[in-house]
């Protein structure tokens, strides 16, 4: 079957069988490897992308469900010239250790921040509790995204 999607701004295509997941697709068709591939059972979030603006887990999405829609994934935040402010944040704050649980948790973030650019603690918490760390207490990630939220906020007031 065709997938045809716009992933990161651009309209991509891909043939796959019919039990591909979204993950599959990103990963071993568009060579996306940001989202990873981790319980394969949607509990830890490490394969957490951007799906017409929800943050969906792709292990669990078929392919063929995402067909037609618009996909966000970690690869797509950055430009070549400056990270997003989510990502400026992590690295700033020391968010993360070994960085597997990033890009889930990243996105997972960036889709609360599209929705809320000023969340509270526990509006992060929550957007946040489908994704997994074990390096860390979760402290730092937490400050990150509401930096990162202020920002964002400060920025877009300016523009």
């Amino acid at each position: 079957m065709i997938v045809k999607l716009k992933v990161n701004g651009e309209i991509r295509s891909a043939d796959v069988s019919p039990e591909t997941t979204l993950l599959k697709l990103l990963r071993e068709h568009l060579n996306l490897t940001g989202a990873k591939l981790g319980c394969d059972v949607g509990d830890c979030g490490t394969c957490t992308v951007i799906v017409d603006g929800k943050s969906v887990n792709s292990c669990l999405m078929l392919a063929g469900r995402a067909s037609g829609r618009e996909v966000t994934t970690i690869e797509g935040l950055a430009s070549s010239e400056q990270l997003h402010p989510l990502q400026e944040t992590f690295e700033e704050l020391g968010a993360l250790q070994c960085g597997f649980c990033g890009p889930g948790m990243i996105i997972s973030a960036k889709a609360l921040l599209d929705k809320n650019p000023e969340p509270t603690v526990f509006e992060v918490r929550d957007a946040l509790s489908g994704n997994l760390c074990r390096c860390t207490g979760y402290t730092k990630i937490i400050e990150a995204v509401l930096d990162a939220g202020r920002i964002m906020s400060t920025a877009e007031a300016k523009s």
